[in-house]
């Protein structure tokens, strides 16, 4: 199972461009559990995942990390990077 979470920030402006390519991406791409983490509401996950800044991405495939984004993402790379592990 594929599994891609999105941490971010209300404050965050890289977070809020990220946003709609997230939502668009997750509608599009199928087979894969997406989730929104908020780094101030659930801190706890963004520690477990060693979360130092956002906007981050991180990818896992049958419970393993196989790949972390840091920053801004654009939506083909993005889409293409997710299926790359599908």
């Amino acid at each position: 199972m594929l599994k891609v979470l999105k941490f971010s920030a209300s404050w965050c402006g890289p977070c809020k461009q990220l946003a709609p390519i997230f939502d668009q991406v997750k509608s599009e791409v199928s087979g894969v559990s997406f989730q929104d983490v908020d780094v101030d509401a659930d801190s706890s996950l963004a520690i477990k995942y060693n979360v130092r800044g956002v906007p981050t991405i991180v990818i896992e495939k049958d419970g393993q990390e196989v790949k972390r984004l840091v920053g801004m993402q654009q939506k083909p790379s993005l889409t293409s990077t997710i299926n790359s592990f599908k």
